[in-house]
């Protein structure tokens, strides 16, 4: 709004569908409600009746906010037709503020009448930091006809700089005027009508309500900091800040030694860092360092993983870490209990149980309407009756029994994983369940405890201390966290980087699921209405015990952190100030580039040195120095001087420019040293760049009185005139040490010969004089990397066009050398320019040539047909257009091994894993490898620095008539995979693969040590066994072969006494599957408990790693849910050839990272 008469000169926010739009639908949950006849009704409501209307347009709000004050006023307006395009209603009082209604007659830009409810404070006025929140409506109404009238409702905060909010389209303008077919008379009669605000001022008890959280600050106005979400870690950000508010959880983090492993890839010190962040830094912090210490990459932060395994591999790694420290019984002391499964005779004295411990309880949300139905059906009982009746051992026989759990201690913080995402067998997919299910504030855990637990006096009740709550649907949605981090303090909601005070109803009800609440004060008729669910629910619990409140909540303070952890966090803030202090003041510095004579003998390459490199890439690069802008030529070279160890009255500064052909070379020497170094630069022809480059002359002969001796450059009003003298820099090509160097620098004069040259370069490179001639040196101009000119020693260098900064590369001839000088080596691939074998140069443009499409190239084993050990990755500098034969040879060469009998293949650029083979053909070279036609360097489809080589047991050649098929040994039962890739005739049966295999891998004939299995596998389910006479071309290229030694059990065995049951792997649900499927023999009568001990042996789990599995029958053909075995149950009996009964065992997969999931936790 423009031209306002209010105070405050009120904005329109264009965004905003109450305030002052001219094309905004209003969207608020209020209909335009009919007037009724009076026939219609007895009782008609009516606009003047001031408290019913209230009833009416003021509902019940959602979030139940506790009535400070209700205040009505009408305003009477008159003379509607001669208002101005705005007009404002009396101010009245409302929770102790002044209000008043502001009315666009004519519409606010659009054909509607528009009314909005404003504060009429006087700018001066406004107290700091003022807000109220208001829930208001807007009836406008016939005076002479109560019964006519049109309302809106809306709630707002209003603020300082959101001080007007209503309705733009609040009414059209004809309706005002013209009476409607339900009523009988206008709004607007006799240019007369009345607007009644209905104010209700609410209380703001979290500091939040209905705030936008524009420039909200979590630290200032909570004490907390939120966490950055990365993508898709907000559910990572809820349980890192349930850990962190659990106190005694972060001071035994502080607790973990980790001065002397001070690395970012050490889970247990990037966890220190974070919670040290959080505790004392102002704003939200990122999570990367640590997700980046779990070994995530790019696509675990854009993917969201198991809370539960989350929290589980967390609490795991950090007892590893706690281990030998005084902190290392807090974790299990703090949050693990323990669970007693049983199976109890009815009848006889007989009872079979085994004591677990749990880190979290799972409990069922289907079925069950709160927290205590889910207790009750955890610990249910089972009667095992009938034909379901539990064998008792030789004693009991069979029995009558019950079946169940119940724990029999709890944890000092208890973590209740709330089951809201659930397998849908009909959909073939997990689904979340939004049913409301209800859980206290408090509750009470003693009866669900065993009457054998250990008696205590101390309470088992527990406190609400954390809700995390999921918001959407299962692949879309949100995570957040209310946590309590005080005893008897305010629940909070840790939204990311936002942290918010909540009140408990937000905590409770908001998050229990089910169905919104249909509205109550709805006038007419009932509609049917399907419930619309909530999107946000709980789905995990934390509560304390009430006794250990004190323990689990003790304040954590400054001296708990480790000091290593502040001292180094603060020495990185200190440079990251530092830093961003020298970003604010890069204007007032020039960056200074300069060259030198030594650096140019130093740099092996093109041009006069890389300006591009850092020093560490190469010695002879520019040395670099920061000068402020201001500073004269003069004072940099006394700084210079100073820097070289020379006198500042021998250097002189000559300005590099950019030629046309991209080279950087001297073009003058600055004369007038009085102009600071921003102006030498202004006037350079190099603005573009955004440092000033230099080189630095010594002078090298000096006169009486030690004053250099300049060749002579007449100066005429500061504006240098070149003379006859020219300034060349001068570079060797060593054939045997296959180098160019820079030796130095001459002046020459233009009408000179190039012959005249000659002695002088023997004089610096100490060359006798029979070399000193035409015939035994050869000289060529640099002009840029692709052009390198042969020059003729009778041309003048005035006819050669050679000009101050040109560089003359000169060599002796191949055939000249000098007689003390030794026999040129033969290159190898420790040579220093890492020319490697097979590459020497005979002249220099040769060598130039190489210099321009050199590459180095990362020569890697194959991950899976290489041994590493024997075969180490390596670098070869090599030439681009080098033929792959020669390629090969040099790779042979650095091997060791006959070039015939290496394969090379393409590296994937995502997945780092082998892409394809390259094929050898005559015109192949290296960049076509590399990059392929239609391909450039920056699209190519696969890796241009590097190439995985494989060693061949037998030539490319051959290899042509074989078939190369992926194998998997299993050596140690199921637990230990190794792939083998075995070559076989292409007409070749599966006996001549297990042949090969058994050569390969040097192992035991079967005679020896039994014979061997092979058997398909097609998404970790068993596919298909296969016989020794199938053909190697039949097998499946879209399953896994795994071979296997034939357990001893099985060996010898009758066929009819064989009885298989096929086993596999899965974590919770049986969809999530994973691991290597196997056969398994059942033994008629044999009870699972010593099933399990051939399990043991039979998958080659170990200790806790096997104690950890569960087991279950699963019905393959329908998939149905599993059914877990107890060590009574008899797997022979229970399996079911109709159904195809599978073995499952329910355990977490430990191999995620080999199929390209990402382990959770790697360090």
């Amino acid at each position: 709004m423009n031209n306002l008469n209010s105070p405050n000169q009120m904005a329109i926010d264009e965004d905003d569908e109450y305030l002052h739009q001219p094309d905004a639908v209003v969207n608020i949950p209020a209909s335009e409600p009919v007037p009724e006849r009076e026939d219609q009704s007895q009782n008609v409501l009516m606009a003047d009746d001031y408290e019913a209307m209230k009833e009416l347009v003021l509902p019940p709000l959602l979030e139940e906010p506790r009535i400070l004050e209700d205040a009505v006023n009408t305003w009477s307006v008159e003379n509607w037709r001669s208002m101005s395009k705005k007009e404002h209603g009396p101010i009245f009082q409302a929770g102790g503020f002044p209000w008043r209604i502001l009315l666009f007659p004519n519409g606010n830009n659009v054909d509607h009448c528009s009314i909005y409810l404003e504060h009429a404070f006087q700018p001066q006025e406004i107290p700091p930091n003022w807000s109220c929140c208001v829930q208001f409506a807007l009836v406008l109404w016939n005076p002479k006809d109560p019964s006519v009238y049109h309302e809106h409702n809306a709630h707002h905060r209003f603020t300082k700089d959101e001080s007007d909010w209503g309705f733009t389209r609040f009414i059209e303008i004809r309706k005002l005027v013209n009476p409607s077919s339900e009523a009988l008379r206008p709004f607007l009669e006799d240019d007369t009508t009345n607007i009644t605000a209905y104010v209700r001022i609410v209380e703001d008890e979290t500091g939040v309500l209905w705030h936008n959280l524009n420039n909200y600050d979590s630290k200032v106005e909570t004490g907390f900091v939120g966490l950055k979400n990365q993508g898709a870690t907000c559910y990572l950000n809820s349980l890192l800040q349930s850990l962190y508010v659990t106190n005694a959880f972060r001071k035994a983090i502080y607790e973990i030694p980790t001065e002397n492993d001070e690395d970012i890839l050490n889970s247990a010190y990037t966890l220190q860092r974070l919670f040290y962040q959080l505790q004392t830094s102002d704003q939200a912090v990122s999570t990367l360092e640590l997700t980046k210490s779990f070994g995530w990459d790019t696509k675990q932060v854009f993917e969201q993983q198991d809370v539960q395994e989350l929290s589980r591999k967390l609490m795991e790694r950090m007892e590893e870490k706690m281990k030998g420290t005084k902190a290392e019984k807090v974790l299990p002391d703090m949050f693990s209990g323990k669970i007693k499964t049983y199976i109890s005779c009815i009848n006889v004295d007989y009872e079979s149980s085994r004591i677990e411990d749990f880190w979290d309880i799972q409990l069922n949300v289907s079925g069950n309407k709160n927290l205590e139905e889910s207790f009750k059906d955890y610990i249910q009982v089972e009667k095992l009756e009938g034909d379901n009746q539990y064998y008792a051992g030789e004693e009991h026989k069979l029995q009558d029994a019950k079946k169940g759990v119940i724990f029999t201690s709890f944890p000092d913080v208890l973590h209740l994983q709330l089951k809201r995402f659930e397998y849908d067998f009909e959909r073939d997919a997990l689904m979340k369940i939004n049913d409301r299910h209800e859980f206290p504030e408090e509750f009470d855990a003693a009866p669900y405890l065993s009457k054998d637990a250990e008696k205590t006096d101390e309470s088992w009740e527990y406190q609400l201390h954390g809700v995390l709550v999921h918001s959407g649907v299962l692949d879309a949605g949100h995570y957040y966290a209310y946590l309590k981090p005080n005893k008897d303090g305010w629940f909070y909601r840790f939204d990311d980087d936002k942290v918010v005070k909540s009140t408990l109803r937000d905590v409770l009800e908001e998050n229990y699921g089910g169905a919104h609440p249909l509205p109550t004060n709805r006038r007419g008729p009932p509609i049917r209405k399907h419930p619309v669910m909530r999107m946000n629910s709980a789905y995990m619990l934390v509560y304390i015990r009430k006794s250990r409140l004190d323990r689990v909540l003790c304040p954590v303070t400054q001296a708990d952190i480790p000091q290593h952890i502040q001292t180094r966090y603060q020495e990185e803030v200190e440079l990251k100030e530092a830093r961003r202090k020298e970003r604010e003041e890069a204007h007032l510095y020039m960056t200074i580039k300069y060259a030198t004579l030594e650096t140019f003998k130093k740099h092996d390459g093109i041009d006069l040195s890389d300006f591009d490199l850092s020093k560490s890439e190469n010695p002879g690069v520019p040395k670099v120095k920061r000068v402020l802008r201001t500073m004269s030529l003069s004072d940099l070279r006394d700084e210079l001087s100073k820097e070289m160890g020379v006198s500042s009255h021998n250097i002189r500064l000559w300005q590099m420019v950019n030629r046309q052909n991209k080279t950087v070379r001297p073009d003058t020497p600055i004369v007038d040293l009085g102009q600071t170094v921003d102006e030498a630069w202004s006037r350079s022809a190099s603005q573009r760049e955004q440092s000033m480059r230099l080189f630095v002359e010594v002078a090298e002969t000096t006169g009486d009185k030690d004053e250099p001796i300049w060749p002579n450059f007449n100066s005429q009003n500061g504006v240098l005139v070149k003379g006859s003298v020219i300034f060349l820099m001068l570079k060797c090509f060593d054939t045997a040490s296959q180098t160019l160097r820079g030796v130095g620098h001459v002046y020459m004069e233009k009408n000179k010969k190039l012959e005249d040259l000659i002695p002088q370069i023997g004089k610096i490179m100490g060359w006798p004089e029979s070399l000193q001639s035409p015939e035994r040196i050869l000289m060529w101009e640099e002009i840029k990397p692709t052009m390198i000119e042969p020059l003729k020693v009778k041309s003048t260098f005035h006819s050669a066009e050679l000009v101050d900064g040109d560089i003359i590369c000169f060599q002796l001839a191949p055939t000249a050398k000098p007689s003390s000088q030794e026999e040129p080596r033969k290159p190898s691939n420790e040579s220093g320019n890492g020319n490697g074998y097979l590459d020497k140069f005979e002249t220099a443009n040769q060598y130039y040539d190489f210099l321009c499409n050199k590459r180095t190239l990362q020569f890697v084993p194959h991950p899976t047909r290489c041994d590493e050990s024997q075969y180490p990755d390596f670098s070869l500098t090599i030439s681009s257009k080098i033929p792959y034969e020669k390629l090969a040879e040099r790779i042979g060469h650095h091997l060791g091994v006959a070039p015939t009998h290496l394969r090379l293949w393409t590296i994937n650029p995502t997945t780092g894993n082998p892409k394809v083979v390259i094929r050898r053909t005559g015109n192949t070279t290296l960049q076509s490898i590399l990059i392929p036609n239609n391909y450039g360097h920056f699209n190519a489809p696969h890796r241009t620095d590097a190439l995985y080589f494989e060693v061949l047991e037998i030539s490319l050649a051959e290899m042509e008539t074989k078939k190369s098929v992926r194998t998997v040994w299993l050596s140690e039962g199921v637990s230990k995979e190794e792939p083998v890739d075995v070559l076989v005739n292409k007409n070749g049966l599966v006996q001549d693969l297990i042949d090969a295999l058994i050569k390969k891998l040097n192992l035991k004939s079967e005679e020896e040590a039994g014979p061997l299995r092979i058997y398909e596998v097609n998404n970790f389910k068993l596919y298909r066994e296969l016989g020794r006479d199938i053909l190697v071309t039949t097998m499946n290229e879209y399953t896994t072969a795994y071979v296997e030694r034939i357990p001893e059990e099985e060996v010898g065995l009758a066929d009819d006494k064989k009885r298989y049951i096929n086993a596999f792997h899965f974590h919770g649900e049986p969809s999530r599957v994973h691991g290597v499927p196997f056969k398994f023999l059942l033994i008629q009568d044999e009870p699972f408990v010593e099933t399990k001990k051939r399990l043991e042996k039979r998958t080659g789990f170990k200790g806790k790693s096997f104690e950890k599995i569960k087991f279950a029958m699963v019905e393959r053909i329908r998939f149905t849910s599993p059914v877990y075995l107890s060590d009574d149950d008899v797997l022979y009996s229970l399996a079911s050839v109709a159904k195809d009964d599978c073995l499952g065992l329910d355990h977490p997969d430990r191999s995620r990272m080999q199929r390209g999931g990402g382990d959770l936790f790697l360090n």
